[in-house]
């Protein structure tokens, strides 16, 4: 796919802290994608993206649509902007992929569905955490039902979040644009409760603002029962002191328990099962060092969008996955608001 004619053309709205992810991965994949646009409302950032990239820049959507021919158009915007947006870009005939979470409201994630599907465009929400070679081995193993039964799992995420990171923006720490711990940065650890674990039955939740002077959380916890009789628990603030800590999964089940930990998912610190297996010799492999919590699965979550928009392939995470985690993201605060136990589905 050297031709440029053959390339698909992306364009990147939102040119903040994880564009460069994005950036990178385009990068990775230059001979598939060609990154015809950047757009940002902040001119500093925007001139710094349109250097970094040598793209053209647009300091609003609409006037990328109305020029771009990208046909693939990447949202890295505060998560409250992005129901909105992507309905605009699905009704300018092209697909949308977004960040997480999708969206901080329900209904806005059903409406960007809704919108897509009317289009007859792809919605990708982008979850590269998946990709972790740990998680990805974890997977395999519940996918084999090496665990038996699970009994009982638990997500910790223990990060800093400072004042100084809420004041760096307006939309950081507000409900409309950004949502709290639990929404913002445990959003890929909630998706780990339906991806490995399984449909969830019910969640309660208490959340907190503790600390940080902002309208959303810093800490929360969440209770969870899952379909299968499984418990957990989801342990998540943004005060640990002086540092991020640790972002890990414990599962413990009737025939085997693993801990994976690290400071966001990335050694496996526990795995032992009663039967052996040929995917037990990855383990020591597996495990990466990381200074960032991003991880290192965006070039494998582009693979996926490109592969798809060929029509080799069906997309890992759409807007219907995406909604799984948003379900159990809104289900856990409606339980902190009103002090009692939500039950899934919501009503749609």
């Amino acid at each position: 796919m050297s031709s440029i004619s053959k390339k698909i053309k992306i364009a990147l709205v939102g040119s903040g802290r994880i564009a460069n992810k994005h950036f990178e991965a385009i990068k990775k994949h230059k001979e598939s994608l060609e990154l015809v646009g950047v757009c940002d409302t902040n001119s500093k950032v925007l001139e710094e993206a349109i250097e970094k990239t040598g793209s053209q820049g647009y300091t609003n959507l609409t006037a990328l649509l109305a020029d771009t021919e990208a046909t693939l158009i990447a949202l890295c915007t505060p998560s409250g902007l992005h129901s909105t947006q992507t309905i605009q870009i699905a009704k300018s005939g092209r697909h949308v992929m977004t960040e997480k979470p999708m969206a901080t409201r329900w209904q806005d994630g059903l409406k960007m569905v809704e919108a897509c599907d009317k289009a007859g465009k792809y919605l990708f929400v982008v979850k590269q955490n998946r990709h972790n070679a740990t998680l990805q081995l974890l997977k395999k193993a519940v996918n084999k039902h090496r665990f038996g039964r699970i009994y009982m799992v638990t997500l910790n995420v223990f990060w800093t979040r400072p004042q100084a990171y809420y004041d760096s923006a307006a939309w950081r720490g507000t409900w409309e644009f950004d949502g709290g711990a639990l929404m913002n940065q445990a959003s890929h650890y909630i998706d780990l409760l339906d991806w490995l674990i399984g449909p969830v039955e019910s969640v309660q939740a208490f959340t907190a603002t503790l600390a940080r002077n902002i309208e959303v959380e810093d800490t929360g916890v969440v209770n969870v029962r899952w379909r299968s009789g499984a418990l957990g628990s989801v342990n998540v603030t943004m005060l640990t002191y002086p540092k991020n800590l640790e972002g890990s999964i414990t599962i413990i089940g009737e025939k085997g328990t693993v801990k994976i930990g690290g400071l966001a998912v990335n050694e496996i610190q526990n795995w032992e099962f009663a039967e052996p297996d040929e995917e037990d010799e990855k383990i020591k492999d597996a495990s990466y060092q990381t200074t960032s919590v991003y991880g290192f699965g965006h070039p494998i979550y582009y693979d996926n969008v490109i592969k798809t928009l060929r029509g080799e392939s069906e997309p890992e995470t759409d807007g219907r996955e995406g909604l799984r985690s948003l379900e159990i993201l809104i289900a856990a605060y409606l339980s902190a608001r009103d002090g009692k136990r939500v039950s899934l589905p919501l009503q749609y």
